[in-house]
């Protein structure tokens, strides 16, 4: 008996369940049936109105297949969802079963924040999405999105689309392969490969994956992240930019490249301040300067670039060095400028051209501003160069004098004047036997030598006033180091990776990553004045040719 009892309820209960689910029909004009051509339909004719759980329907014509709980609408389809949405389009096909619609031609549909148009359009009345294959635009009130196929989740008011995506508005355009965009907020999370497009400056940003919001311009990126600005080029692992601001923060492997200048900057953490043309980074921080075949690597803890190409200063500070095949160097800070092709060297600044060692109390390379390739080399006040013996480890050529005047050609160190109280000191080897003949020492009031591949192949002296030449056994030891001699091989950088060695001097505190840090930094550098360029001296006459192995000839 209670199993009987359980059963009548059971299947009272299923019928009532599927009597809910049942499609009513409110109004017709006309109804009628056509078992030979509809089998098992109900055909409904003139202001065909029906409702199924909180949505109606209003259509021309319309088959109403009862037993299957499924009906075919065409001609001016109308279905509202309550207050939320409300769908047209010239065909339907709901199963009230599944709650699920199919519609078709100039199909269009509209709720609170957006409007929705497509050929075709699936509805999951369950679920509250709608899915569109084959094409479909929708518009709010900042943005027009279109793709080949995406999704509308009426709920989160979120379009999710995976093929041909763009958002376009009056200030952008984002193109992009997968996002999800929020009509309620104008927010895109962005998954594939995307590219946003300023409309007024052409400036871009492209990622893989990120956030970008259309209200307020504002982009975060973190995978694969360029910005694409008129003279340069920045990529990072991640990257923030606000293009009203004109501000644009990056981390770990950022690359920026100056395509006007031919300069590339490195680091790990960098600020850009568009407005300001200022571009600051920091942490294994470097720039890198393509000359013909080779580049010159200059590296420092901070790096400083401000002002527009043409008139740009480049500062770089605190435990510089400088990397290139056959010249590299130390100091504790370097300021350049685009505009007079000057790079000036501060607080104990150190060069090695090939195994000279050059140094003095201010070092200046100039630059060919036409051309970017190096021009001269300025040792001001002190000037000391320094060459090791090539078979003897505690002998040392050695040049001294007030100013040393350097000049390149083809980007190699040519000539080089030593001017005012030049001394010279050096071992002479026979070039067969590579013994030591003699030890010369000259004073002059100016020295030039010539060298060919960094080797001193030609000296000459002008209105010489004493030298001495000295048989290796009679020289004076005490006389075999000039005043102020320090050799300072073990800081030579001989490779890039060298270039990032902090020479076991304690390392600075990290710099905070934030705008306070920017700005006291640039607030200090940016009062720096550039020094007025030394004319380079007339030379006079008086020569002696030497040998590359440092003999005379």
């Amino acid at each position: 008996m209670k199993k009987l009892f359980l059963l009548s309820f059971l299947l009272v209960s299923v019928g009532c369940f599927s009597q809910s689910k049942k499609i009513k029909i409110l109004s017709t004009q006309l109804s009628t049936a056509d078992e030979e051509k509809y089998p098992g339909a109900t055909i409904l004719i003139g202001n065909v109105k029906m409702e199924h759980e909180g949505a109606t329907l209003d259509c021309k014509r319309a088959l109403l297949y009862q037993k299957e709980n499924i009906f075919k609408a065409l001609g001016e389809v109308v279905i509202e969802q309550g207050d939320s949405i409300i769908q047209y389009s010239d065909f339907t096909l709901y199963n009230g079963n599944t709650k699920k619609a199919t519609s078709w031609g100039n199909v269009e549909i509209n709720d609170k924040e957006m409007k929705l148009s497509t050929d075709t359009l699936h509805f999951d009345r369950k679920e509250q999405v709608l899915y569109y294959p084959n094409g479909g635009t929708i518009r709010d009130k900042k943005n027009v999105l279109k793709s080949i196929r995406g999704s509308y989740f009426l709920k989160d008011k979120k379009f999710t689309a995976k093929s041909k995506v763009t958002v376009v508005n009056p200030e952008s355009n984002l193109e992009s392969n997968h996002l999800d965009y929020y009509t309620n907020s104008n927010l895109a999370y962005l998954y594939g490969a995307s590219t946003i497009t300023n409309l007024k400056d052409s400036t871009k940003v492209y990622c893989e994956k990120g956030f970008y919001n259309t209200n307020t311009d504002v982009a975060y990126f973190v995978k694969n992240a360029k910005l694409f600005l008129k003279e340069r080029t920045i990529s990072a692992d991640s990257l923030y930019y606000d293009k009203r601001k004109g501000f644009a923060s990056a981390t770990n492997n950022i690359k920026v490249i100056d395509t006007i200048q031919k300069m590339i900057t490195k680091g790990n953490y960098a600020e850009l301040y568009e407005k300001k043309d200022s571009l600051f980074i920091i942490d294994k921080a470097v720039a890198i300067t393509l000359l013909d075949k080779d580049s010159m690597y200059v590296a420092g803890d901070k790096i400083l670039l401000t002002g527009k190409t043409d008139k740009r200063i480049a500062r770089i500070f605190n435990n510089v060095k400088i990397f290139k095949t056959d010249l590299q160097g130390k100091c504790d800070s370097i300021h350049t400028s685009q505009t007079t092709g000057v790079t000036r060297m501060f607080k104990n600044p150190i060069l090695w051209s090939g195994k000279n060692q050059i140094t003095g109390d201010s070092i200046q390379i100039l630059t060919d501003i036409k051309t970017s390739k190096l021009d001269s080399l300025k040792i001001l006040k002190n000037a000391f160069m320094i060459q090791k013996d090539s078979l003897s480890e505690d002998d040392f050529n050695q040049i001294k004098g007030r100013n040393i005047y350097g000049k390149f050609e083809n980007n190699d160190l040519r000539t080089m004047l030593v001017k005012g109280n030049a001394e010279s000191l050096y071992y002479n080897r026979n070039e067969d036997s590579k013994k030591m003949e003699t030890v010369t020492k000259e004073i002059a009031s100016d020295i030039e030598f010539t060298l060919v591949k960094n080797n001193i192949t030609e000296t000459k002296y002008f209105k010489q006033s004493e030298g001495t030449t000295f048989p290796p056994s009679e020289f004076p030891s005490e006389e075999k180091k000039f005043k102020g001699f320090i050799w300072r091989s073990d800081e030579q950088p001989l490779t890039v990776e060298d270039i990032f060695k902090k020479d076991n001097i304690k390392s600075l505190p990290p710099i905070k990553k934030n705008n306070e840090a920017v700005k006291k930094v640039r607030k200090k550098y940016l009062k720096e004045s550039l020094k007025n360029r030394t004319d380079r001296p007339e030379k006079n006459t008086k020569s002696r040719k030497r040998n590359s192995k440092g003999g005379d000839r």
